[in-house]
């Protein structure tokens, strides 16, 4: 029987990428790290258009708050520019593992694209900042709030993406109705205090920003409040969100609206599979979702039950957004708790799923391929990405030569960085 640090070569020689053998290593010579020296680096997020790549996360200074730093790459994710700041108030962010500092890069007739990043900020209401960048990153103007000034209650969890014109669809959770319900009481975003009562009070908002923000609007109630958002821009001005909803009986299932007119009018929610995970609290672990190859996919965890419950990573898929296909178990290693799921496309007929879970003692980030049928698609084996390294919360974008896929690298909280690696499809 081979070794521990055998084994995960041979995973990871999957991926086409060499790990160092011998005690006590196994780290993927291809990962590029990111940050802020002295801070603990965190929760990144990253998009792409061609080579041009954006990667923001959020920096923590001991007694200084949390701030939101971008780093642009101009060759594919080979090398970065030193990260920018792009929060003007010292401190404000409110960032964890649910609701990262949202990046986006987008279309622009200079030539460079632009660089968007979405953020929570504090405050005596939690607000939504989304600071825009006309110089590739290099610097940003003020941001702008994105919900209706003086919103009262807690706020965030946002996704946001931007369209083939230019335009960013922002879609986010909002407390604003309990607060209302409450003066004064605000529940800070815990619903499981609460449990389903709170979560009917709670919203799914949806915002456009070209050249102004467009009036927020409400696409539904009922959601799971702590749980991540997921929204994305496809083709033929379609659009979609998706989110975890709170069902009769406090079931915690996935949900998904989609759009054929670029967000001017979207479905009623769609439930996309029948979980059945009861739960009076908050998970804290959303969906993620894109368009690829003519078809709109979702990835999320859930609980599977059984004489022992267990997570599970589970996929879909819907032509039309209308119905979505039977869910397919994506397989996780021998690990456990496998959770942040995220998902992109790759080759024309191929997925790329990440998430993290625990092995041997560590989060390690481990991804599998999804190949496309005509009725699903076919899981493969799961690939360590991380292998011999503390990973946790990835997020993935298609790129040059496959999908990049940055994480939270490090063992502690205190001193991290944000890994950056492609993952070759």
């Amino acid at each position: 029987m081979r070794g521990a640090a055998a084994w995960l070569f041979a995973l990871a020689a999957g991926w086409g990428v060499a790990i160092a053998q011998g005690p006590g290593t196994g780290v993927p010579a291809a990962i590029r790290q990111l940050g802020v020296a002295g801070s603990a680096n965190a929760h990144p997020t990253v998009s792409a258009r061609g080579s041009f790549v954006a990667v923001a996360w959020g920096v923590t200074a001991p007694g200084k708050g949390t701030d939101v730093y971008v780093s642009v790459s101009r060759d594919g994710g080979a090398t970065f520019g030193a990260p920018g700041r792009a929060n003007v108030e010292p401190g404000e962010a409110r960032i964890s593992a649910e609701r990262p500092p949202v990046v986006a890069v987008v279309p622009s007739d200079q030539g460079t694209p632009d660089v968007a990043v979405l953020w929570t900020a504090g405050g005596t209401h939690t607000t939504l900042k989304l600071a825009r960048s006309g110089d590739g990153g290099r610097t940003f103007a003020r941001p702008r709030e994105i919900q209706t000034p003086g919103a009262p209650g807690n706020r965030g969890w946002a996704s946001m993406t931007a369209d083939e014109n230019g335009t960013l669809h922002v879609v986010w959770l909002d407390h604003r109705d309990t607060a209302a319900a409450a003066p004064g009481h605000d529940t800070g975003g815990h619903a499981h205090r609460d449990g389903a009562t709170v979560a009917e009070r709670s919203g799914l908002y949806y915002a456009q920003v070209g050249g102004r923000v467009s009036a927020e609007r409400l696409l539904a109630r009922g959601v799971c409040y702590c749980c991540k958002t997921a929204v994305a821009a496809g083709p033929d001005n379609r659009i979609a969100a998706a989110w975890r909803h709170v069902y009769p009986g406090n079931l915690r299932d996935i949900a998904a609206v989609t759009s054929a007119d670029v967000g001017r009018t979207f479905t009623a929610p769609q439930r996309v599979s029948e979980d059945r995970w009861a739960i009076d609290g908050c998970p804290e672990n959303g969906p993620s979702v894109a368009f690829h190859a003519g078809r709109l996919h979702l990835a999320w965890p859930t609980v599977v039950g059984g004489h022992e419950p267990a997570g599970a990573i589970f996929y879909a898929s819907a032509r039309d957004g209308s119905r979505f296909s039977p869910r397919l178990r994506v397989p996780a290693l021998a690990g456990r708790d496998p959770e942040h799921v995220q998902i992109a496309g790759a080759k024309a007929d191929r997925l790329i799923v990440a998430w993290d879970e625990v092995v041997e003692g560590k989060r390690t980030v481990v991804a599998s391929r999804l190949q496309l049928t005509a009725g699903g698609a076919n899981a493969g084996a799961p690939t360590v990405v991380t292998a011999g390294r503390q990973a946790r919360h990835p997020a993935l974008t298609p790129a040059p030569g496959g999908v990049l896929v940055v994480w939270t690298d490090g063992p502690s909280d205190a001193a991290t960085t944000i890994g950056v690696r492609r993952i070759a499809d």
